[in-house]
């Protein structure tokens, strides 16, 4: 029940970090929008604007917008609320690398949202706004749109920071970097299949847009996982000739 509470206690103050964020984010609604929708504009015909269909759309289009800009804004802040939630599981040691994990945990998040905006959802929406472009009038609304567009960089955000999660694991102890290893088929088989739920097309190169990344992260976490069993061992070595 303690580590609940605390888990209840780390979702509220991240939850407080977003909404203080969201309000400067909210204010500049509009460039917000300038910027997300700018991916889409060379593929659309010149003056084509977003539509929407609901009295209501554009408002909950501005609404999700602010939020997701909130959210990356303040993910400093998240990710040490997810520090001070695992920090009492490690050695007080190893509690000293509170600001390294969240330095490396946010760019791993921007750079995840950069690479699902400047390269995975453009590579997605060539190939849908593609299909049929001499027969077909795109009509794109403004609620399909943003909505397709935040699971592209939310997405890949949460999945640049599996490094990350594989060091804290090894960390810990529940992981090992052999076992990692031995484990790999299973991981490119679970990475497929996430890149086939998060990507909204069923073409391999869409879908190997988003894997092979995760495939390379994957590895990438194997490595830090190597480093974080090293530091272990040798501090565990230290301290059993220290007993001896």
């Amino acid at each position: 029940m303690e580590h609940l509470e605390e888990l209840r206690k780390r979702i509220i103050w991240s939850l407080v970090g977003i909404a203080v964020a969201f309000f400067p984010c909210w204010s500049y609604a509009k460039e917000i929008y300038a910027f997300l929708v700018a991916p889409l504009k060379p593929f659309l015909p010149p003056g084509t604007r977003l539509a929407f269909l609901g009295l209501t759309d554009p408002f909950i289009m501005y609404f999700k917008m602010a939020g997701l800009a909130a959210l990356f804004v303040a993910s400093p802040f998240v990710l040490f609320q997810a520090w001070q939630f695992i920090a009492p599981g490690l050695y007080p040691r190893e509690r000293r690398y509170a600001l390294p994990f969240v330095i490396v945990t946010t760019l791993f998040f921007l750079a995840g949202g950069a690479f699902g905006y400047y390269v995975a959802f453009p590579a997605a929406a060539k190939f849908l706004l593609g299909i049929g472009a001499d027969q077909l009038q795109p009509v794109i609304t403004v609620t399909t749109y943003f909505g397709f567009l935040m699971t592209i960089i939310l997405g890949l955000g949460l999945m640049f920071e599996l490094p990350v999660v594989l060091f804290l694991l090894s960390l810990l102890g529940v992981v090992t970097p052999r076992f990692l290893m031995k484990q790999f088929r299973w991981a490119v088989v679970i990475i497929f299949t996430v890149a086939a739920i998060v990507t909204p097309t069923p073409d391999i190169f869409n879908q190997c847009v988003f894997a092979v990344p995760g495939v390379a992260l994957y590895l990438v976490g194997v490595g830090a996982a190597a480093l974080a069993t090293r530091s272990r061992d040798k501090r565990r070595a230290a301290e059993a000739a220290g007993t001896a």
